[in-house]
């Protein structure tokens, strides 16, 4: 990762900053007729300038943790091996979970995941553990310790309940920071539809979503209302797909709005400001959005240049700054065991903006990064 001149980052970091990591992911699984254990083991090691950043600036809210934590978990699943200013390794458990199937019903509990929502860059109705949409690495989402339970109805739709448990900040399993979901799953009218009512962090949450074809491409999109303690808040994402043959190769295309109901309605955004949202600074703090403004486009491509080899440009515009991301994602199936994951990522926009750098409120420095580079091989036994 590149950060300019004005970059408070710079002073810790230099010009250019480095990070290497390894991850080991082993599966296990076990079925004793209905019933089922799954457990993934992950040894991680990572080096590098982010782990300085993340320590340097741990009290800035937009700099996210240097690793999968379980301070706010059910269960303390996560061990730190060894750990100094550039070095972190840590192992833990991502999945332990007991789960049961019948014909109509599934039973899971445990530390799992689960994702909802019809969103394809941005997903609001998506509150468990949500990927950041500039993420690269989205093969494994993390785990939540919860009880997860889904009925098949005999007209195909279904029913499914979520109820994930946490501790506050004293360490306390309440129900002030736990969360109770359920969400049904219907078709009708050559159209699937998704209804949601939950309690989340001790606020209401309704939703609404479907997805529906319009010609030979898709529609999707979702309706979320919150209740907070003085409003209701509201979210929205649609999204339009569509498949053709471009020159010989297969191509996906997707453009969406979002619609972030918690961000800032307008495009000054100083850190005094971003502090003053509560509602907004809670939910980044928890890895549920990524974004600080209210308006945003978003745009994918996927280019199959062969069959083992896939290219992304992908565009992450805010509509309130004019500020962008501007990413291109490669995958290529290397081997029959291996898989080559990589990325450029592209910040645009002046400082003071969301992309180009928020202002650091010292010196004339802002918080922004440069041109990156990310790369990855794995390798699959």
């Amino acid at each position: 990762t590149t950060y300019p001149d004005d970059s408070l980052f710079r002073d810790t970091a230099g010009a250019v900053g480095n990070d290497q990591a390894g991850s080991l992911r082993l599966k296990f699984s076990a079925n004793p007729g209905p019933l089922q254990l799954q457990a993934d083991y992950q040894l991680i090691g990572q080096h590098g300038d982010s782990l300085e950043l993340a320590r340097e600036y741990e009290d800035l809210f937009l700099i996210p943790p240097a690793s999968p934590d379980d301070t706010h978990r059910w269960w303390d699943l996560t061990h730190e091996i060894s750990s100094s200013d550039s070095t972190l390794v840590t192992q833990r458990l991502d999945r332990l979970h007991l789960s049961w199937a019948g014909n109509k019903t599934v039973v899971r509990f445990g530390r799992q995941a689960v994702s909802w929502g019809n969103g394809l860059i941005y997903n609001p109705m998506d509150f468990f553990n949500p990927f950041d949409p500039a993420a690269v690495d989205t093969e494994y989402k993390v785990g939540d310790d919860m009880l997860y339970g889904q009925y098949l109805l005999d007209s195909g739709n279904d029913l499914q309940f979520v109820s994930v448990q946490r501790r506050d900040d004293d360490g306390d399993v309440t129900r002030d920071v736990s969360s109770t979901a359920i969400k049904l799953h219907g078709f009708g009218l050559d159209r699937e539809y998704d209804l949601l009512v939950a309690e989340h962090f001790d606020q209401a949450m309704l939703g609404a979503g479907g997805v529906l074809n319009v010609g030979e491409s898709v529609v999707r999109g979702d309706l979320v209302l919150t209740d907070t303690d003085d409003e209701w808040v509201t979210s929205l994402v649609v999204n339009w797909s569509y498949s053709w043959v471009w020159g010989g190769h297969n191509v996906s295309g997707v453009a969406e709005y979002f619609f972030n109901g918690f961000g800032l309605r307008q495009d000054d955004y100083r850190l005094d400001k971003i502090a003053a949202s509560d509602e907004l600074i809670g939910r980044i703090q928890r890895g549920e959005l990524f974004t600080l403004g209210r308006h945003y486009l978003g745009a994918s491509l996927q280019v199959e240049v062969t069959p083992l080899l896939n290219i992304s440009p992908n565009l992450f515009y805010n509509l309130g700054d004019n500020s962008a991301l501007a990413q291109v994602i490669l995958q290529w199936d290397l081997a029959q065991d291996w898989q080559v994951l990589g990325a450029l990522n592209l910040p645009l926009g002046p400082p003071g903006t969301e992309y180009g750098g928020l202002e650091a409120g010292q010196d004339d420095l802002n918080l922004g990064t440069g041109p990156g580079l990310f790369a990855q091989i794995a390798f699959y036994f």
